[in-house]
């Protein structure tokens, strides 16, 4: 078999492409380290009574199969790291809410073939200052990106999802 330059060309960008595809972006662990890098924080645990999985239901368009959901807390900040289905596979990602409003989203571990796009601070940084509206939809709009859209729909769930936790958590503070 004769190896030429053209043969070569097309296996880096094969490999180029499948290394893109998914994996892991960054670590949990590091992630609440950058959200909280003076290592102050709590990391409690919501447990998820009936009234609140009905809620996660309607905004997830399926059963929520968990029964409680670790987060990390500092004063008015908030970090979730949370999985929802793309087409197949999970997507990990990091949600950091601050007085109720997303501060930033990170995408953690990507397991799909198709959408990785979604990881970029481009798609990413659309969720930036967004908040609940009174219907559980976000108060801006998040733009698709093409062959993307299972991904780009499940991030937006999981922003929706930890937001409506957030207001959980911190309306029984203030009680």
């Amino acid at each position: 078999m004769k190896i030429t330059a053209h043969s070569i060309t097309l296996l880096i960008c094969l490999y180029t492409s499948l290394s893109n595809a998914g994996g892991i972006y960054q670590e949990p662990d590091a992630f609440i380290k950058e959200t909280f890098p003076d290592g102050v924080f709590e990391k409690k645990v919501i447990w998820l009574e009936k009234p609140m999985l009905l809620a996660m239901e309607e905004i997830l368009s399926h059963k929520y199969k968990g029964l409680r959901i670790s987060y990390w807390i500092h004063g008015t900040k908030t970090a979730w790291i949370l999985d929802e289905i793309g087409k197949e596979k999970p997507i990990t990602t990091g949600i950091v809410i601050d007085n109720s409003r997303i501060e930033r989203v990170r995408i953690l571990v990507f397991r799909e073939s198709r959408g990785w796009e979604i990881r970029h601070a481009f798609f990413t940084d659309q969720f930036n200052n967004a908040a609940l509206l009174d219907n559980s939809r976000l108060d801006t709009n998040i733009d698709n990106i093409s062959g993307a859209t299972l991904s780009v729909r499940a991030i937006t769930k999981l922003s929706r999802i930890a937001l409506f936790l957030h207001d959980k958590i911190t309306s029984e503070n203030k009680d």
